[in-house]
């Protein structure tokens, strides 16, 4: 039998509940746990991480809003993830982690050798937070890092650290999906995300909604969607002080952008078909060496 899934919203578990998911985590039929926002005891939350530490099947753990409470169930979550091996994604927003919990928590994220998707969506971070989580976006040659990182609403990080988060973006060999809603970062800051975006080879997605952006940052970042070649595919731009015509134009531009790559694409696979049919332009080899985006991330996800 496939592992299936465990979704429970806002309630408040019983030792009994906690008892059946625990087993359902070493049998390996579980795939997705999700207990978002639900009440249960600092005695089932070890339990808890002691079935995630025990489990192959794991691929996503939806902890959000406010499950990890306190430093000793960090504290249990880090030993918890030291020892598994298969989570892919981890939900943890609208958790009090502070910069002190991710410091424990950190040593485990950084080993785990399946996270590709992390929300740590207002998590009460800053700036020494940020420079833990650049360490989990290695640049170029290093191990494969994050695929998706949620940040949203941690409005205790400073223009510095956005500095040193678009630095590592700018060299992140894998991150896709960015996400920055509801942050206060202002013109600079966005200047200097869309510097990391023009470098970045991989980053498809990038939600800065809500973030206090005016008309200046989208020129830039219409500037730099039309003359620099980058993977950008959606920038939300939504609940900002932004002209609907700059944000028509941008959007017009990625869509145009998604077209001639869709077509490139096409293409290339003829041309693979065909292989009489010259491959010595650079513009083919371009889309020969990009277009591959490998194995997708989990389907699943939720707030």
């Amino acid at each position: 039998m496939l592992p299936g899934s465990i979704q429970i919203s806002g309630e408040t578990l019983s030792g009994a509940e906690i008892r059946d998911i625990c087993e359902s985590l070493r049998e390996n039929s579980v795939r997705l746990l999700s207990l978002r926002g639900c009440q249960l005891s600092e005695r089932d939350f070890g339990h808890v991480c002691r079935g995630v530490a025990e489990s192959r099947s794991l691929a996503q753990l939806n902890l959000n809003l406010g499950i990890v409470s306190n430093i000793n169930r960090v504290k249990q979550l880090a030993e918890a993830l030291k020892t598994n091996r298969s989570v892919q994604s981890l939900f943890l927003h609208g958790s009090p982690l502070t910069d002190a919990g991710l410091a424990l928590l950190n040593p485990a994220l950084s080993i785990h050798p399946s996270l590709v998707a992390l929300d740590l969506g207002d998590c009460m971070l800053g700036d020494e937070g940020i420079n833990l989580i650049c360490g989990l976006l290695p640049p170029d040659g290093a191990k494969s890092g994050l695929k998706e990182l949620t940040l949203s609403a941690n409005p205790g990080i400073t223009s510095k650290g956005w500095g040193r988060l678009a630095i590592a973006v700018a060299h992140s060999s894998q991150l896709r999906v960015l996400n920055l809603d509801y942050n206060p970062l202002g013109d600079q800051v966005a200047g200097m995300l869309a510097v990391a975006v023009a470098s970045s080879r991989t980053l498809e997605v990038l939600d800065l909604e809500g973030t206090g952006l005016t008309n200046q940052s989208a020129q830039t970042l219409l500037d730099m969607v039309e003359n620099y070649p980058t993977a950008l595919r959606t920038l939300i731009l939504a609940e900002n002080n932004i002209s609907p015509e700059l944000q028509q134009q941008i959007s017009d531009l990625l869509s145009e952008g998604e077209e001639e790559e869709e077509t490139e694409s096409h293409e290339v696979t003829a041309r693979e078909k065909n292989p009489w049919i010259c491959q010595n332009n650079s513009s083919s080899q371009m889309v020969l060496m990009t277009s591959g985006l490998g194995d997708s991330l989990l389907a699943e996800t939720e707030m």
